[in-house]
């Protein structure tokens, strides 16, 4: 991966509190050293209270907010886990819209854990092949999906993983994909 270039792309990553810290912080560090610009985008200006499984962690600086947000300004979208930031992010319509438009426009698309919660709620997974965190596999099944159990699944242009122990995989697609 470290001979990877991406340079000139941007990623926006979409998360706000509750985002698993090394679910946001792994891809960010992986698309800025192969060259990429990283941008943080949630509900509200300010900052986000990322976790360590449900014991807060750091907080990170929104870059702007997904209603100011474009994404025909990005190349891919990162959408990390942790439980509480996909579930706020599925209720915001702002959100949801970003996601739809960023899978209509065929960009990447990277989910990892919980993330695809917010695929769901954008009506993006019917017919698609992914991978989560397994307590989502009855609602990725019940949304149209086909759910397997691999630490990285790419279909097309989303890429999806299990959980953090994944992350090395997850970057390494998301990376290997922004650069083909």
């Amino acid at each position: 991966m470290a001979t990877t270039t991406i340079k000139g792309k941007r990623v926006a990553f979409l998360a706000t509190d509750g985002v698993e810290e090394v679910e946001y912080t792994e891809p960010r560090k992986a698309v800025e050293a192969a060259g990429g610009q990283a941008e943080l985008i949630s509900l509200e200006d300010g900052e986000i209270q990322a976790v360590n499984h449900m014991d807060k962690a750091g907080t990170y600086q929104v870059e702007k907010t997904v209603r100011d947000a474009d994404p025909e300004q990005y190349d891919a979208l990162v959408l990390p886990g942790g439980v509480a930031n996909p579930d706020f992010l599925r209720a915001d319509e702002d959100a949801v819209r970003f996601v739809r438009d960023f899978m209509a426009a065929g960009k990447p698309v990277a989910a990892i854990c919980h993330g695809p919660w917010t695929l769901i709620e954008a009506g993006v997974v019917d017919g698609r092949t992914l991978t989560s965190w397994p307590s989502l596999r009855t609602d990725l099944v019940n949304a149209g999906a086909t759910w397997v159990d691999e630490q990285v699944y790419v279909d097309d242009t989303l890429i999806t993983s299990r959980n953090p122990d994944d992350l090395p995989a997850f970057c390494e697609a998301l990376v290997d994909r922004l650069a083909a």
